[in-house]
């Protein structure tokens, strides 16, 4: 039997049409309201086109510090999602090295 999830992110924005506040909700989540954050990545497969079309968001108050941290988790997140995927654990490993060097560089680690 299938059943159908919702993920909805909504932006607010600034006469500049920069977001000002981000939150998220979905129907299969342990929160009942939307959450608030700060940065959003969602990047999606066309195979008809065999290209990625992506939506990247963050709010005018993130901190590079927090970025930074959301960049260093997104990559070994990535790293873990490939693994999963295509069971490539030599590249995944690689992903995993490239965050680590990434989270060293910024002292993160």
């Amino acid at each position: 039997m299938s059943r159908q999830a919702e993920i909805r992110v909504t932006v607010d924005l600034d006469g500049d049409n920069l977001p000002m506040k981000i939150e998220w909700q979905a129907t299969e989540s342990d929160h009942d309201a939307p959450v608030p954050c700060r940065a959003f990545m969602l990047s999606v497969w066309d195979a008809d086109r065999q290209e990625t079309a992506a939506i990247d968001l963050w709010t005018k108050d993130i901190t590079i510090d927090d970025m930074n941290r959301h960049f260093y988790q997104v990559f070994h997140k990535m790293a873990d999602t490939y693994l999963r995927a295509t069971n490539n654990a030599e590249i995944a490993q690689q992903i995993h090295e490239f965050g680590d060097g990434f989270g060293t560089t910024l002292g993160l680690r």
